[in-house]
């Protein structure tokens, strides 16, 4: 027999389950996506009916212990984050598929995000975060005030005329006494 969604061979339970209104039968894997149905023991013509079957909610798979903080929408992604990402599996000895498992992700989708072809929401930085024991994460202005580089600070007040070279020959001559 067939799984109705998937279309693989059901190997050991099949599952009767109704999703999206219509009634399949289909493998383990498959069944998840609907809501299990009870099979009813057939009744012989003329006999009433006593109950009515009973339907179970779909089954829930948990992988591992996912963080369920809530997630500022001030926090951005830290610069390499894919490089700090790498380093921390590699410290810890996971392959792609461990980290998959561990935290529910799909394989393909952490070897994009390593290779920085792909940036993870807030909630998947979240649970790399956890798993990998580092810190993806941070506040928006913490890494912008690091980034920009402050001039020094000059002991008169700067003008227009410092920041913006009005005459070719002026700027020329600014540059040459700066060095």
């Amino acid at each position: 027999m067939r799984c109705e969604v998937c279309g693989r061979k059901i190997h050991g339970k099949t599952y009767k389950v109704i999703i999206e209104g219509a009634k399949l039968t289909v493998c383990g894997r498959c069944a998840k996506h609907g809501t299990i149905m009870r099979e009813e023991k057939k009744l012989k013509p003329g006999m009433p009916r006593t109950k009515a079957p009973i339907r179970r909610s779909p089954l829930r798979i948990k992988s591992g212990k996912s963080p369920q903080a809530s997630v500022e929408s001030n926090l951005e992604l830290a610069e390499k984050f894919n490089v700090r990402m790498r380093l921390a599996r590699e410290k810890l000895g996971l392959s792609h598929e461990d980290l998959g498992k561990k935290i529910g992700e799909k394989v393909s989708v952490l070897k994009k995000i390593e290779t920085g072809k792909m940036t993870p929401n807030n909630k998947l930085s979240t649970k790399l975060e956890h798993a990998l024991k580092i810190k993806l994460l941070i506040q928006a202005s913490d890494e912008k005030t690091q980034k920009e580089k402050i001039p020094k600070i000059v002991s008169r007040k700067l003008t227009l005329g410092d920041l913006v070279p009005l005459d070719k020959k002026k700027a020329e001559e600014k540059t040459e006494r700066e060095r």
